[in-house]
């Protein structure tokens, strides 16, 4: 015959926390004796010593605090923000060119070596036929390359 286990009620004034996990408290101010008397553990003067003693957050006992010390930022700067080079229609005529490109304008040193795209502005006006290749066109820009009988392509 097998043997059972006997399971044994538990009620709520047998348990008790795990052995170590608990220590008594700190009694402090009860004599010279105890370790903890005259000044109960707060040092000799000021204001931790002192009851109702609280400082404001980041307060550094009247050093200048740390967040007044550093200068105020103002705005955020965008990481892998494209740099653009900007042309308007009315400056194609006067650079003589078939097709006009960010890599055709960086040759002439007419855009910024460091651009990663053109964008093409709708000032002035334009009389000739060229394919021009962009990042981006302004509506009125497209609309007077085409009616001058031109063609515009998205790079």
């Amino acid at each position: 015959m097998a043997k059972t286990k006997e399971i044994k009620k538990v009620s709520l004034t047998d348990l008790k926390p795990a052995k170590g996990s608990t220590h008594s408290i700190k009694r402090v101010g009860r004599g010279m004796a105890s370790g903890h008397g005259k000044t109960s553990c707060r040092g000799n003067n000021g204001e931790g010593q002192r009851s109702g003693n609280s400082h404001k957050r980041g307060f550094e006992g009247g050093q200048m605090p740390g967040y007044r010390q550093m200068p105020k930022l103002k705005g955020f700067k965008i990481i892998n923000q494209l740099k653009y080079a900007e042309l308007n229609v009315g400056k194609i005529d006067s650079l003589k060119l078939k097709e006009v490109s960010l890599d055709e304008l960086k040759k002439m040193n007419k855009a910024d070596r460091n651009a990663d795209g053109l964008r093409i502005l709708g000032s002035g006006e334009i009389k000739s036929a060229v394919t021009v290749k962009a990042s981006y066109f302004t509506p009125s820009a497209k609309e007077k390359i085409e009616k001058a009988g031109g063609k515009v392509e998205l790079v």
